[in-house]
């Protein structure tokens, strides 16, 4: 399975085995990692998954659509380039290595 490494607020870090096909917010959920807080569940429509790709990932990423663009101008805390929505990076074999940072604060 591959392995999805979350970076806490406080520098903590979480090494999660995520199964093919989970979104990278659902195993955080399953998982207990505080900080993604998904209130709509996943449905691309909160942005309160919002997540930054750490630069020492190593994981191959679908480029976000215009529906994540979009949200992602509403996010609680500092938008980057590198901000991507947790729901939508959906686990396969190439994102073994995905390294998320999660933000102060998502609401």
């Amino acid at each position: 399975m591959p392995i999805v490494t979350y970076i806490l607020p406080d520098g903590n870090r979480a090494e999660i085995e995520v199964p093919a096909d989970t979104s990278v917010m659902e195993a955080a959920i399953h998982n207990n990692v505080r900080g993604i807080d998904a209130e709509c569940g996943g449905c691309l429509s909160c942005a309160t998954c919002h997540v930054y790709i750490d630069a020492s990932s190593t994981a191959e990423l679908p480029e976000p659509d215009d529906a994540e663009r979009e949200l992602l101008e509403g996010v609680a805390a500092e938008r980057r380039p590198e901000s991507r929505l947790s729901c939508q990076l959906v686990v396969t074999s190439a994102m073994n290595g995905l390294v998320v940072q999660i933000p102060a604060r998502q609401g």
